[in-house]
């Protein structure tokens, strides 16, 4: 009767269908010496069981945070005033510079550069103005290619009616 039990609680255990009881009783049978000879292959398994459930974490668990917090906080208030900084000391020396402000060389390299990035702007939207061209011829030519498609379908009928 006992065996018959601990056949089904084997058969629970594999599909993971065990409490916690259940277990408890599978342990005590494996520690005990009447095993089963065809369940003697489990014995290891629930002895390994029973063993590290009585293993025990000795080393002390430091519960001090450490200081990286005091840290980060520092951080992120040197963050804030280096930002603040960066915001007001140019308001403090003469607020910001206007062209006239920069020398006749300094204007001149500032209008060149604006010039070329002008051009490279129009000749950016020049460019998809030629895709949508592009996009447009191709369209034509598909309905070209449609009524090509026609004639030929009207030529072929055409020559089988001229056969017969």
């Amino acid at each position: 009767m006992v065996l018959n039990n601990i056949d089904k609680l084997i058969e629970k255990y594999n599909n993971a269908e065990t409490s916690l009881k259940e277990e408890a009783q599978l342990r005590a049978y494996f520690k005990s010496d009447n095993v089963a000879p065809h369940l003697e292959h489990y014995k290891p398994l629930f002895q390994y069981f029973s063993m590290a459930q009585e293993e025990q974490y000795t080393k002390d668990v430091p519960l001090k945070p450490k200081n990286r917090t005091v840290f980060y906080q520092w951080i992120s208030v040197a963050a804030v005033a280096i930002l603040m900084l960066g915001i007001f000391i140019p308001n403090w020396f003469g607020g910001p510079k206007t062209l006239a402000d920069y020398s006749q060389e300094e204007q001149e390299m500032y209008l060149e550069a604006k010039e070329a990035l002008a051009m490279l702007s129009n000749n950016f939207n020049q460019g998809t103005t030629s895709i949508n061209t592009l996009n447009l011829a191709s369209e034509n030519f598909n309905v070209g290619l449609e009524k090509a498609n026609h004639i030929t379908e009207f030529s072929e009928t055409t020559n089988k009616l001229l056969k017969n």
